[in-house]
């Protein structure tokens, strides 16, 4: 009866363990995604973001908070422009990305949806696109090498997130 268990045990070891190391090399990316979620403060959202706007507004936030231009144009739907943008970005927005941070989302968001950030710790205000690449997958515009153009405030969103109609759905542009 000993042994008998002791195979079972033993069994039952190998074939949990095989389970682990299936699980978490078969699902990097979920197990990035997490380990990003608990090493960051939580996106406040405001509006109606789709599921892939918002994942794609938040690994932006998480890599501004980490000083992570790389990272950041990665994220980058077109590569044009992507690493002069995401440096500028990076500079004018990253120590501010580290504190408290509110998405306010416009826009129905199928494909596209425009993103105000406001950062709590800098008053600062950051318009910016979320929308499908070629592939169909979620990334960001990262059209702006230019410092002074990618650090602009919009001229036409609220100076508080929510003050504005993007807390309404539908497919009319609350910017009008």
């Amino acid at each position: 009866m000993t042994r008998k268990t002791r195979l079972t045990r033993i069994t039952l070891a190998a074939v949990v363990t095989a389970g682990l190391l299936t699980g978490c090399t078969s699902n990097d990316e979920s197990l990035t995604y997490q380990t990003d979620y608990s090493s960051h403060r939580p996106l406040r959202v405001v509006g109606y973001p789709s599921t892939g706007s918002l994942e794609t507004v938040q690994k932006a936030v998480w890599r501004l908070a980490d000083g992570d231009a790389d990272g950041l144009a990665a994220l980058a739907v077109d590569d044009t422009d992507a690493d002069a943008t995401a440096r500028n970005w990076v500079k004018a927005f990253g120590a501010a990305a580290g504190g408290e941070v509110t998405a306010d989302f416009y826009d129905e968001g199928s494909v596209r949806q425009v993103v105000v950030l406001y950062f709590a710790k800098s008053g600062q205000i950051k318009e910016i696109e979320a929308r499908t690449g070629d592939d169909d997958s979620w990334g960001l515009t990262l059209a702006e090498p230019d410092l002074a153009e990618a650090t602009a405030k919009p001229t036409w969103a609220p100076s508080k997130p929510g003050h504005s109609n993007s807390r309404t759905s539908g497919t009319s542009s609350s910017r009008n």
